[in-house]
């Protein structure tokens, strides 16, 4: 197996410990001042992934890329879990902040290097700020029409990730990505996805290059969307995916959490265990059997993203 150098490892770390920090550090200065600012010395004794299952140059793949998860309780402290390569996860990193005033949040990769480098977050008064390098901006104001906000990466072929919103109605929406963090104008993607209690997914699921959703409806079953490349209609019919996923509370895809090359989906339940499906990427069967991550304790989170 390839050996990675000291130098790489310590500069892919770094990538990922600043876009923990990003959310949490935007999230303070969005409301007001507040001390204790977390910054750069506020994350440590984080361990990095396997050596061997990074490339040599330090780089991931963006159709697999390698996001922590990043985690905000009930009482708006931010943490964040490193994943370990080998389908599990970094014992829980306290990265201070107050997350109180953040709705809902996504990470981004807008280089495509395969680690997330940004952060967009919709905050209880309805804007959207992207966090990057330290710095907060706003991009969109009065987004309280929307209930699902997350990105899945690009859906046209550009080189940033977009978002997918839902409105009230149940029509989906995207948002183009920019170079700076603005977002275009919204493009409708389609109505009739009001009947969905998750939408989520990152990256390619199925093998072909292309970035893909999973989205599960009343009855818990959970359906694949995949990627087209064409913003004008960015998914392709959907293909049933299996049964039985209402037991979960939360779904989240935070890309290859095992390091095996393949995008993959955690699923949180009821009781407050941590499951991960490891992805096969294969459009016929995209996950294989779950595995156990944490078996107690994730119920104490708000918000995972």
């Amino acid at each position: 197996m390839p050996h990675v150098p000291g130098r790489s490892r310590r500069r892919a770390l770094s990538r990922v410990l600043t876009a923990a920090t990003a959310v949490a550090l935007a999230a303070v200065t969005a409301g007001t001042a507040s001390a204790g600012v977390p910054g750069p010395g506020s994350v440590s004794t984080v361990r990095p992934p396997a050596a061997p299952a990074l490339r040599a140059d330090g780089r991931m793949s963006p159709d697999a890329p390698f996001f922590s998860v990043l985690a905000i309780d009930g009482r708006g402290d931010f943490s964040y879990y490193m994943p370990d390569g080998k389908g599990g996860l970094s014992p829980r990193q306290r990265s201070g902040g107050d997350g109180s005033r953040v709705r809902t949040a996504t990470q981004v990769d807008h280089d495509r290097d395969g680690y997330a480098d940004a952060t967009y977050y919709l905050t209880t008064g309805n804007e959207v700020r992207y966090a990057h390098e330290g710095r907060s901006q706003q991009v969109a104001t009065d987004w309280g029409q929307y209930d699902s906000f997350f990105s899945p990466g690009t859906l046209g072929g550009s080189k940033e990730s977009d978002i997918l919103v839902r409105d009230r109605a149940g029509v989906l929406w995207l948002y183009l990505a920019k170079a700076d963090g603005s977002l275009s104008g919204r493009k409708k993607v389609g109505p009739g996805w009001g009947q969905y209690t998750a939408i989520t997914g990152r990256a390619d699921l199925t093998g072909d290059g292309r970035t893909d959703i999973v989205a599960r409806d009343g009855k818990g079953t959970l359906w694949l969307y995949q990627g087209t490349g064409d913003t004008a209609r960015p998914f392709k019919a959907r293909t049933r995916i299996g049964d039985g996923w209402n037991q979960f509370t939360t779904l989240l895809g935070t890309g290859d959490v095992d390091l095996d090359g393949h995008a993959d989906l955690l699923a949180r339940d009821g009781k407050g265990a941590l499951w991960l499906y490891k992805g096969t990427g294969r459009a016929s069967a995209p996950f294989k059997s779950r595995a156990l991550v944490g078996k107690s304790g994730w119920n104490q989170y708000r918000l995972l993203f």
